[in-house]
């Protein structure tokens, strides 16, 4: 992962690399009670993989309305 560092300020990371880490670790999660090793019951599994899933899409979500418009306009 990339950091960010702000003088002054915290350490950043780039949201994309922060969504990827999310659904990646929910694929991760969802394989693990596929292969049958995670030792929790398979609803709660996806419950949690369904989780990590929209607190990304939220990330993304969010990050697509700061965006600025095209064509030239200013906000």
């Amino acid at each position: 992962m990339t950091l960010v560092h702000v003088p002054g300020g915290p350490l950043l990371l780039p949201a994309d690399q922060v969504t990827d880490l999310l659904r990646r670790l929910a694929t991760c999660w969802l394989d693990s009670v596929g292969a049958g090793g995670s030792g929790l019951e398979p609803e709660t599994v996806e419950a949690l993989a369904d989780s990590l899933s929209e607190v990304a899409d939220r990330i993304d979500t969010e990050c697509i309305a700061l965006m600025p418009f095209g064509g030239g306009r200013g906000r």
